[in-house]
Protein backbone atom coordinates (compact mmCIF):
# COMPACT_ATOMS: atom_id res chain seq x y z
CA UNK A 1 0.00 0.00 0.00
CA UNK A 2 1.34 3.40 -1.00
CA UNK A 3 1.52 6.39 1.31
CA UNK A 4 -0.68 9.39 0.55
CA UNK A 5 1.43 12.02 -1.24
CA UNK A 6 0.34 14.99 0.87
CA UNK A 7 0.98 13.28 4.17
CA UNK A 8 4.25 11.82 2.90
CA UNK A 9 5.32 15.37 1.98
CA UNK A 10 4.39 16.54 5.49
CA UNK A 11 6.55 13.79 6.98
CA UNK A 12 9.41 14.62 4.62
CA UNK A 13 9.28 18.22 5.84
CA UNK A 14 10.07 17.02 9.37
CA UNK A 15 6.56 16.69 10.85
CA UNK A 16 5.66 13.43 12.56
CA UNK A 17 2.01 12.62 11.85
CA UNK A 18 0.20 11.27 14.90
CA UNK A 19 -3.46 10.26 15.11
CA UNK A 20 -5.53 11.90 17.83
CA UNK A 21 -7.76 8.89 18.46
CA UNK A 22 -7.69 5.35 19.78
CA UNK A 23 -10.25 2.59 20.18
CA UNK A 24 -10.22 -1.18 20.37
CA UNK A 25 -12.18 -1.38 17.12
CA UNK A 26 -9.49 0.67 15.39
CA UNK A 27 -6.79 -1.69 16.67
CA UNK A 28 -8.58 -5.00 16.09
CA UNK A 29 -9.95 -4.13 12.65
CA UNK A 30 -6.46 -3.36 11.37
CA UNK A 31 -7.39 0.27 10.75
CA UNK A 32 -4.52 1.63 12.85
CA UNK A 33 -2.01 -0.51 10.96
CA UNK A 34 -3.57 0.66 7.69
CA UNK A 35 -3.15 4.31 8.68
CA UNK A 36 0.51 3.61 9.38
CA UNK A 37 0.84 2.06 5.93
CA UNK A 38 -1.15 4.62 3.92
CA UNK A 39 -1.38 7.86 5.93
CA UNK A 40 2.16 8.23 7.34
CA UNK A 41 0.81 7.85 10.88
CA UNK A 42 3.70 7.22 13.28
CA UNK A 43 2.07 7.83 16.66
CA UNK A 44 -1.20 7.92 18.58
CA UNK A 45 -2.49 10.20 21.31
CA UNK A 46 -5.51 9.68 23.49
CA UNK A 47 -7.15 11.30 26.49
CA UNK A 48 -10.21 10.86 28.75
CA UNK A 49 -12.65 12.22 26.18
CA UNK A 50 -11.39 9.87 23.48
CA UNK A 51 -11.66 6.85 25.77
CA UNK A 52 -15.10 8.01 26.84
CA UNK A 53 -16.23 7.96 23.22
CA UNK A 54 -14.57 4.61 22.47
CA UNK A 55 -16.12 2.77 25.40
CA UNK A 56 -19.62 4.08 24.68
CA UNK A 57 -19.81 2.68 21.14
CA UNK A 58 -20.18 -0.79 19.68
CA UNK A 59 -19.45 -4.09 21.37
CA UNK A 60 -15.65 -4.32 21.43
CA UNK A 61 -15.49 -4.00 25.21
CA UNK A 62 -18.51 -6.14 26.18
CA UNK A 63 -16.64 -9.35 26.98
CA UNK A 64 -14.00 -7.58 29.06
CA UNK A 65 -16.62 -5.60 30.96
CA UNK A 66 -18.42 -8.87 31.80
CA UNK A 67 -15.18 -10.45 33.00
CA UNK A 68 -14.29 -7.42 35.11
CA UNK A 69 -17.79 -7.36 36.61
CA UNK A 70 -17.46 -11.03 37.52
CA UNK A 71 -14.17 -10.21 39.27
CA UNK A 72 -15.89 -7.48 41.28
CA UNK A 73 -13.88 -4.63 39.71
CA UNK A 74 -15.07 -1.09 40.43
CA UNK A 75 -15.26 1.59 37.76
CA UNK A 76 -11.79 3.01 38.46
CA UNK A 77 -10.13 -0.40 38.21
CA UNK A 78 -12.12 -1.34 35.11
CA UNK A 79 -11.20 1.86 33.27
CA UNK A 80 -7.54 1.47 34.15
CA UNK A 81 -7.52 -2.15 32.91
CA UNK A 82 -9.39 -1.39 29.68
CA UNK A 83 -7.42 1.72 28.75
CA UNK A 84 -4.00 0.27 29.52
CA UNK A 85 -4.87 -2.85 27.50
CA UNK A 86 -5.78 -0.68 24.49
CA UNK A 87 -2.64 1.44 24.82
CA UNK A 88 -0.44 -1.64 25.16
CA UNK A 89 -1.98 -3.14 22.01
CA UNK A 90 -1.48 0.12 20.11
CA UNK A 91 2.15 0.21 21.27
CA UNK A 92 2.57 -3.25 19.76
CA UNK A 93 1.05 -2.13 16.44
CA UNK A 94 3.54 0.76 16.34
CA UNK A 95 6.55 -1.22 17.60
CA UNK A 96 8.06 -1.41 14.11
CA UNK A 97 7.87 2.38 13.72
CA UNK A 98 9.45 2.79 17.15
CA UNK A 99 12.39 0.56 16.20
CA UNK A 100 12.93 2.07 12.75
CA UNK A 101 12.84 5.65 14.09
CA UNK A 102 15.30 4.96 16.89
CA UNK A 103 12.60 5.50 19.50
CA UNK A 104 11.59 8.94 18.26
CA UNK A 105 8.19 7.88 16.92
CA UNK A 106 5.96 4.83 17.18
CA UNK A 107 4.66 6.39 20.37
CA UNK A 108 1.31 5.95 22.14
CA UNK A 109 0.25 8.36 24.91
CA UNK A 110 -1.91 7.70 27.95
CA UNK A 111 -3.00 10.41 30.38
CA UNK A 112 -2.79 10.42 34.15
CA UNK A 113 -6.12 10.84 35.92
CA UNK A 114 -7.10 14.49 35.21
CA UNK A 115 -8.40 14.80 38.76
CA UNK A 116 -4.71 14.88 39.79
CA UNK A 117 -3.86 17.89 37.60
CA UNK A 118 -3.13 20.05 40.66
CA UNK A 119 -1.56 17.31 42.80
CA UNK A 120 2.06 16.62 41.85
CA UNK A 121 2.53 13.72 44.26
CA UNK A 122 -0.47 11.75 42.97
CA UNK A 123 0.47 12.55 39.37
CA UNK A 124 3.97 11.13 39.83
CA UNK A 125 2.70 8.01 41.59
CA UNK A 126 0.17 7.24 38.88
CA UNK A 127 2.61 8.00 36.07
CA UNK A 128 5.03 5.43 37.49
CA UNK A 129 2.19 2.92 37.91
CA UNK A 130 0.97 3.42 34.32
CA UNK A 131 4.51 3.04 32.98
CA UNK A 132 4.90 -0.28 34.77
CA UNK A 133 1.40 -1.51 33.90
CA UNK A 134 1.59 -0.85 30.14
CA UNK A 135 5.20 -2.06 30.15
CA UNK A 136 6.15 -0.90 26.67
CA UNK A 137 9.19 1.26 25.83
CA UNK A 138 7.22 3.28 23.23
CA UNK A 139 4.74 4.62 25.79
CA UNK A 140 4.35 8.30 26.64
CA UNK A 141 2.76 9.34 29.93
CA UNK A 142 0.71 12.51 29.48
CA UNK A 143 1.04 15.06 32.28
CA UNK A 144 -0.73 18.45 32.15
CA UNK A 145 1.42 21.58 32.21
CA UNK A 146 -0.25 23.11 35.26
CA UNK A 147 1.90 24.72 37.94
CA UNK A 148 1.61 21.49 39.93
CA UNK A 149 2.39 19.52 36.80
CA UNK A 150 5.82 21.10 36.31
CA UNK A 151 7.55 19.43 39.29
CA UNK A 152 5.71 16.21 38.40
CA UNK A 153 7.18 16.36 34.88
CA UNK A 154 10.67 16.74 36.34
CA UNK A 155 10.15 13.90 38.81
CA UNK A 156 8.76 11.48 36.21
CA UNK A 157 11.53 12.23 33.70
CA UNK A 158 14.01 11.71 36.55
CA UNK A 159 12.65 8.17 36.86
CA UNK A 160 13.64 7.44 33.27
CA UNK A 161 10.04 7.66 32.01
CA UNK A 162 9.13 9.32 28.70
CA UNK A 163 6.55 12.11 28.98
CA UNK A 164 4.07 13.89 26.73
CA UNK A 165 3.43 17.25 28.41
CA UNK A 166 -0.10 18.34 27.57
CA UNK A 167 -2.38 21.38 27.87
CA UNK A 168 0.23 24.02 27.05
CA UNK A 169 -1.33 27.28 25.89
CA UNK A 170 1.15 30.09 26.53
CA UNK A 171 4.74 30.61 25.46
CA UNK A 172 5.65 31.51 29.03
CA UNK A 173 4.37 28.17 30.32
CA UNK A 174 6.12 26.41 27.46
CA UNK A 175 9.45 27.87 28.62
CA UNK A 176 8.77 26.41 32.06
CA UNK A 177 7.93 23.03 30.51
CA UNK A 178 11.25 22.89 28.69
CA UNK A 179 13.00 23.81 31.90
CA UNK A 180 11.17 21.05 33.78
CA UNK A 181 12.26 18.56 31.12
CA UNK A 182 15.91 19.58 31.30
CA UNK A 183 15.81 19.46 35.11
CA UNK A 184 14.42 15.95 34.89
CA UNK A 185 17.17 14.88 32.51
CA UNK A 186 19.84 16.18 34.87
CA UNK A 187 18.33 14.19 37.72
CA UNK A 188 17.93 11.09 35.54
CA UNK A 189 21.60 11.33 34.61
CA UNK A 190 22.59 11.58 38.26
CA UNK A 191 20.44 8.52 38.99
CA UNK A 192 22.26 6.54 36.32
CA UNK A 193 19.53 6.35 33.67
CA UNK A 194 20.43 6.15 29.98
CA UNK A 195 19.29 9.55 28.68
CA UNK A 196 19.10 8.21 25.12
CA UNK A 197 16.06 6.14 26.16
CA UNK A 198 14.13 9.11 27.56
CA UNK A 199 11.97 11.02 25.09
CA UNK A 200 9.45 13.83 25.45
CA UNK A 201 7.07 16.01 23.47
CA UNK A 202 5.44 19.26 24.56
CA UNK A 203 1.81 19.50 23.39
CA UNK A 204 1.05 23.10 22.47
CA UNK A 205 -2.67 23.63 21.85
CA UNK A 206 -3.66 25.65 18.80
CA UNK A 207 -7.32 25.86 17.77
CA UNK A 208 -8.59 26.51 21.28
CA UNK A 209 -6.49 29.70 21.34
CA UNK A 210 -8.28 31.00 18.24
CA UNK A 211 -11.68 29.99 19.63
CA UNK A 212 -11.19 31.96 22.85
CA UNK A 213 -9.47 34.98 21.31
CA UNK A 214 -11.89 35.21 18.36
CA UNK A 215 -14.76 35.35 20.83
CA UNK A 216 -13.12 38.29 22.58
CA UNK A 217 -12.30 40.05 19.31
CA UNK A 218 -15.93 39.79 18.22
CA UNK A 219 -17.04 41.24 21.55
CA UNK A 220 -14.69 44.20 21.01
CA UNK A 221 -16.14 44.54 17.51
CA UNK A 222 -13.85 47.16 16.00
CA UNK A 223 -12.51 46.81 12.48
CA UNK A 224 -8.99 46.37 13.83
CA UNK A 225 -10.13 43.67 16.24
CA UNK A 226 -12.17 41.71 13.69
CA UNK A 227 -9.24 41.72 11.26
CA UNK A 228 -7.22 39.68 13.78
CA UNK A 229 -9.61 36.74 13.94
CA UNK A 230 -8.06 33.37 13.13
CA UNK A 231 -4.48 34.60 13.48
CA UNK A 232 -3.64 34.03 17.14
CA UNK A 233 -3.44 30.23 17.19
CA UNK A 234 -0.83 29.92 14.45
CA UNK A 235 1.11 32.98 15.69
CA UNK A 236 1.23 31.56 19.22
CA UNK A 237 2.57 28.21 17.97
CA UNK A 238 5.17 29.95 15.81
CA UNK A 239 6.40 31.94 18.81
CA UNK A 240 6.60 28.68 20.75
CA UNK A 241 8.76 27.18 18.03
CA UNK A 242 11.14 30.13 18.25
CA UNK A 243 11.50 29.37 21.97
CA UNK A 244 12.15 25.72 21.11
CA UNK A 245 14.93 26.78 18.74
CA UNK A 246 16.39 28.99 21.44
CA UNK A 247 16.73 26.01 23.78
CA UNK A 248 17.50 23.13 21.43
CA UNK A 249 18.83 24.57 18.17
CA UNK A 250 21.72 26.86 19.01
CA UNK A 251 20.01 29.87 20.55
CA UNK A 252 21.18 31.75 23.61
CA UNK A 253 19.84 29.16 26.09
CA UNK A 254 21.25 26.01 24.53
CA UNK A 255 24.20 25.35 26.83
CA UNK A 256 22.22 23.14 29.22
CA UNK A 257 20.80 20.99 26.45
CA UNK A 258 24.13 20.87 24.60
CA UNK A 259 25.78 19.40 27.69
CA UNK A 260 23.03 16.80 28.15
CA UNK A 261 22.98 16.03 24.44
CA UNK A 262 26.66 15.15 24.62
CA UNK A 263 25.72 12.26 26.91
CA UNK A 264 22.79 11.07 24.80
CA UNK A 265 19.84 13.30 25.71
CA UNK A 266 17.06 13.85 23.18
CA UNK A 267 15.40 17.16 22.38
CA UNK A 268 11.84 17.68 23.58
CA UNK A 269 9.89 18.15 20.35
CA UNK A 270 6.99 20.59 20.04
CA UNK A 271 3.69 18.85 19.34
CA UNK A 272 0.82 20.77 17.78
CA UNK A 273 -2.38 19.64 19.51
CA UNK A 274 -5.95 20.79 19.06
CA UNK A 275 -5.49 20.97 15.28
CA UNK A 276 -9.07 20.32 14.23
CA UNK A 277 -10.51 23.58 12.87
CA UNK A 278 -13.61 24.80 14.68
CA UNK A 279 -14.56 27.79 12.50
CA UNK A 280 -15.91 26.72 9.08
CA UNK A 281 -14.71 30.04 7.65
CA UNK A 282 -11.11 28.84 8.07
CA UNK A 283 -9.31 26.26 5.96
CA UNK A 284 -9.80 22.80 7.45
CA UNK A 285 -6.05 22.21 7.12
CA UNK A 286 -5.01 25.57 8.61
CA UNK A 287 -3.29 24.17 11.70
CA UNK A 288 -1.31 21.68 9.64
CA UNK A 289 -0.13 23.52 6.54
CA UNK A 290 0.78 26.69 8.49
CA UNK A 291 2.74 24.81 11.15
CA UNK A 292 5.25 22.81 9.13
CA UNK A 293 8.72 22.78 10.69
CA UNK A 294 11.50 20.27 11.37
CA UNK A 295 11.38 18.15 14.53
CA UNK A 296 7.72 18.75 15.24
CA UNK A 297 4.71 16.50 15.76
CA UNK A 298 1.17 17.23 14.58
CA UNK A 299 -1.53 15.15 16.26
CA UNK A 300 -4.58 15.11 13.98
CA UNK A 301 -8.14 13.91 14.51
CA UNK A 302 -9.10 11.60 11.66
CA UNK A 303 -11.26 14.21 9.94
CA UNK A 304 -8.29 16.58 9.72
CA UNK A 305 -5.96 13.76 8.68
CA UNK A 306 -8.23 12.95 5.74
CA UNK A 307 -8.60 16.63 4.82
CA UNK A 308 -4.82 16.92 4.55
CA UNK A 309 -4.68 13.69 2.54
CA UNK A 310 -7.31 15.02 0.15
CA UNK A 311 -6.33 18.66 -0.39
CA UNK A 312 -3.60 19.75 2.03
CA UNK A 313 -0.98 21.92 0.31
CA UNK A 314 2.39 21.23 1.91
CA UNK A 315 4.65 24.14 0.96
CA UNK A 316 7.65 23.20 3.05
CA UNK A 317 8.70 25.01 6.21
CA UNK A 318 6.08 27.60 7.19
CA UNK A 319 7.36 28.35 10.70
CA UNK A 320 11.04 29.21 10.87
CA UNK A 321 11.72 32.90 10.37
CA UNK A 322 8.15 33.94 11.26
CA UNK A 323 8.64 34.94 14.92
CA UNK A 324 8.75 38.70 14.26
CA UNK A 325 5.52 38.55 12.27
CA UNK A 326 3.90 36.40 14.95
CA UNK A 327 4.90 38.86 17.66
CA UNK A 328 3.24 41.66 15.68
CA UNK A 329 -0.03 39.72 15.84
CA UNK A 330 0.19 39.58 19.62
CA UNK A 331 1.15 43.22 19.89
CA UNK A 332 -1.97 44.07 17.90
CA UNK A 333 -4.13 41.80 20.05
CA UNK A 334 -2.95 43.60 23.17
CA UNK A 335 -3.46 46.97 21.50
CA UNK A 336 -7.14 46.28 20.73
CA UNK A 337 -7.75 45.23 24.33
CA UNK A 338 -7.39 41.44 24.49
CA UNK A 339 -6.17 40.40 27.96
CA UNK A 340 -3.80 37.64 26.87
CA UNK A 341 -2.87 36.59 30.40
CA UNK A 342 -6.53 36.01 31.17
CA UNK A 343 -6.98 34.11 27.88
CA UNK A 344 -4.30 31.59 28.80
CA UNK A 345 -5.55 31.24 32.38
CA UNK A 346 -9.06 30.53 31.11
CA UNK A 347 -7.85 28.02 28.52
CA UNK A 348 -5.82 26.04 31.05
CA UNK A 349 -8.66 25.98 33.56
CA UNK A 350 -11.18 24.93 30.92
CA UNK A 351 -8.82 22.30 29.52
CA UNK A 352 -8.41 20.61 32.88
CA UNK A 353 -12.13 20.92 33.61
CA UNK A 354 -13.11 19.31 30.28
CA UNK A 355 -10.86 16.31 30.80
CA UNK A 356 -12.01 15.94 34.41
CA UNK A 357 -15.67 16.07 33.34
CA UNK A 358 -15.02 13.43 30.66
CA UNK A 359 -13.33 11.23 33.26
CA UNK A 360 -16.25 11.57 35.66
CA UNK A 361 -18.71 10.73 32.88
CA UNK A 362 -16.57 7.75 31.92
CA UNK A 363 -16.57 6.54 35.53
CA UNK A 364 -20.35 6.89 35.76
CA UNK A 365 -21.02 5.11 32.46
CA UNK A 366 -18.56 2.32 33.27
CA UNK A 367 -20.16 1.77 36.68
CA UNK A 368 -23.54 1.35 34.96
CA UNK A 369 -22.07 -1.06 32.42
CA UNK A 370 -20.46 -3.12 35.18
CA UNK A 371 -23.80 -3.25 36.98
CA UNK A 372 -25.60 -4.30 33.81
CA UNK A 373 -23.00 -7.00 33.15
CA UNK A 374 -23.39 -8.34 36.67
CA UNK A 375 -27.17 -8.43 36.20
CA UNK A 376 -26.79 -10.22 32.88
CA UNK A 377 -24.63 -12.89 34.45
CA UNK A 378 -27.37 -13.41 37.01
CA UNK A 379 -29.93 -13.77 34.24
CA UNK A 380 -31.62 -10.41 34.66
CA UNK A 381 -31.54 -6.94 33.13
CA UNK A 382 -30.59 -5.57 29.71
CA UNK A 383 -27.52 -6.65 27.80
CA UNK A 384 -24.21 -4.91 28.35
CA UNK A 385 -24.27 -3.58 24.80
CA UNK A 386 -27.76 -2.10 25.25
CA UNK A 387 -26.89 -0.57 28.58
CA UNK A 388 -23.62 0.84 27.28
CA UNK A 389 -25.31 2.46 24.30
CA UNK A 390 -28.08 3.91 26.45
CA UNK A 391 -25.97 5.22 29.28
CA UNK A 392 -22.56 5.95 27.76
CA UNK A 393 -21.59 9.45 26.75
CA UNK A 394 -21.98 10.13 23.04
CA UNK A 395 -18.98 12.42 22.50
CA UNK A 396 -17.30 11.35 19.24
CA UNK A 397 -13.90 9.73 19.60
CA UNK A 398 -11.05 11.89 18.43
CA UNK A 399 -12.40 15.18 19.76
CA UNK A 400 -10.67 15.26 23.11
CA UNK A 401 -7.69 17.44 22.17
CA UNK A 402 -9.60 19.71 19.83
Amino acid sequence: MAQNENLAALSAAGVSVWLDDLSRDRIQSGNLAELVATRSVVGVTTNPTIFQGALSKGHAYDAQVKALAAQGADADAAIRTITTDDVRSACDVLAGVYESSGGVDGRVSIEVDPRFAFDAEKTVAQAIDLWKTVDRPNLFIKIPATEAGLPAITAVIAEGISVNVTLIFSVARYRSVMGAYLDGLRKAKSAGYDLAKIHSVASFFVSRVDTEIDKRLEAIGSEEALALRGKAGVANARLAYAEYQDVFDGGRHTSTYAHLSSVGANRQRPLWASTGVKNPDYSDTLYVTELVAPNTVNTLPEKTLEAVADHGEIRGDTVRGTAAEAKEVFDKLAAVGVDLGDVFDVLEREGVDKFEKSWEELLSATAEELGAAASDSAGAGPSVATQATASGPDAPAGTGSN
